[in-house]
């Protein structure tokens, strides 16, 4: 069936009939109207290229979540468009280090968190074991707390906590009940709606594009506080811990072996592209409706009620329903991938218990033994996210939650960026694909800055 489309638009663009014909009524500019005609004249091949698209959208989706939006409406209210160069500099970090560990995984079969464990000094995984956990109870209350807020704006008749246990849970069963590939279509879907809202917000914000352009490609680092918003740009924007989740993700879709190096840098450029597309466009949206600084998740909820003041009840509706999705999504990408990393982890124990990973031995296929042993700590770690963490909502402290998490996430891109520079190099274990110059300089500055950015925070503790 056709949807039905009308020819209002500036110089006869085709406009679809609904939420887009009012925005139109509105008087918006040619630019905002074209741009809005060319998403719709889009959708029917974006279906297609979702469909097409790899692990990479699960990985945007769960490393954007509530502190995402959080730190990039900040960066809108106080700064306006200023700031768009470090969303991107952010999205290209974390490609970096996200090429660097799929490059690991496809070039020795193994993942990161495995070679944590068999290839390096014990400590190591011990350091990582004990992050894992309080990272994991944080996360878990922060992406239930963020739900719970979104739920509680769009449906104020139960509250905050409530709300929170209902998205924790209902993810928990949809995550243990369904396959890779189910789970894939579901997250998929979301992600192209979370995208139609919240870039659609960014257009009925009508931004300035001249100044847009400038935040872009003019680097600029404005006084009263500019240099502290980049670094939390730069620790904010698309993930911390979840990054390692990619590789179970490669694995599910059967991308094994250095054949398919090209396609995972296919997929992951198109991950972080999304990410900084999805960043600036908040950023963009919280400097055009000139919100005001609130603590926490609530951003979300000023941004929106500013939104409905300048675009209409239903502008309003679409960007808190896109905040829904965002947080949703972030929470089945979590929900899917961490409870792997700790099958993983106490694998590798096992496997370092037996000999495997040193010289001599050959490391077996992860999930080829103990599947349901494995099968039992996946779920017992699921219920360790979706459970105990819910007691911090009844605490009434949401947006506490979501600041210690982020506090928490800086602590660990830069051990991700070390462990990774020091690995790679190790030609007798990853052969042909060991870092080149360039790749030893783009992890070595990934290193300095996610280092600059977890000093901050310790500085904010401190200074706390």
């Amino acid at each position: 069936m056709r949807r039905r489309v009308g020819y209002g638009g500036p110089n006869g663009w085709p406009v679809p009939y609904g939420r887009w014909h009012c925005f139109w009524s509105r008087g918006f500019g040619w630019l905002e109207g074209a741009a809005a005609a060319f998403l719709f004249l889009m959708l029917t091949p974006l279906r297609e290229r979702l469909r097409a698209l790899g692990p990479g959208l699960i990985l945007a989706a769960a490393g954007i979540g509530a502190g995402d939006v959080v730190v990039a409406s900040v960066t809108g209210i106080r700064f306006g468009t200023t700031l768009l160069w470090a969303v991107v500099l952010t999205a290209v970090l974390k490609f970096v280090v996200t090429e660097a560990l799929a490059r690991w995984q496809l070039a020795t079969g193994e993942t990161i968190v495995r070679a944590w464990v068999t290839r390096l000094p014990g400590w190591v995984a011990i350091y990582f074991a004990a992050y894992l956990l309080l990272w994991t109870f944080l996360v878990g209350a922060s992406l239930s707390s963020a739900c719970g807020l979104a739920g509680a704006s769009l449906f104020p008749g139960l509250p905050v906590p409530i709300w929170g246990a209902i998205h924790a849970l209902v993810a928990a069963v949809l995550v243990a009940t369904n396959r890779y590939a189910r789970f894939q279509s579901v997250m998929k879907a979301l992600v192209g709606v979370m995208a139609l809202c919240v870039l659609g917000c960014a257009l009925v914000a009508r931004p300035s594009v001249p100044d847009v352009i400038r935040g872009l490609v003019v680097p600029s680092v404005p006084a009263g506080g500019g240099g502290a918003q980049v670094l939390a740009l730069l620790g904010g924007i698309g993930g911390s811990l979840s990054v390692i989740c990619y590789g179970y993700w490669m694995r599910a879709a059967g991308w094994r072996g250095v054949d398919k190096i090209d396609v995972v840098r296919s997929d992951v450029r198109i991950a972080y592209v999304f990410t900084g597309l999805f960043g600036m466009a908040l950023v963009i949206i919280a400097a055009g409706v000139h919100a005001s600084a609130v603590g926490g998740a609530r951003m979300a909820i000023e941004v929106a009620a500013r939104l409905e003041s300048v675009a209409g009840p239903a502008a309003g509706w679409v960007f808190l329903f896109g905040f829904w999705c965002t947080v949703f999504t972030a929470m089945l990408g979590v929900w899917q991938g961490i409870p792997q990393v700790y099958v993983d982890l106490l694998g590798g124990w096992r496997a370092r218990r037996a000999g495997y990973g040193q010289a001599g031995y050959e490391m077996p296929n992860a999930g080829a033994t103990g599947t349901h042993r494995d099968r039992g700590i996946y779920l017992a770690a699921l219920g360790y996210l979706a459970g105990p963490p819910l007691l911090l909502l009844w605490f009434r402290q949401p947006v506490a939650v979501v600041i210690m998490f982020s506090i928490a996430g800086a602590f660990f891109m830069p051990f991700l960026a070390a462990t990774l520079l020091y690995l790679n190099n190790r030609r007798e274990w990853i052969g042909e694909s060991a870092n080149g110059r360039l790749g030893n300089g783009a992890l070595i500055v990934c290193l300095v800055v996610f280092g600059l950015v977890c000093g901050r925070e310790l500085m904010v503790i401190w200074s706390r």
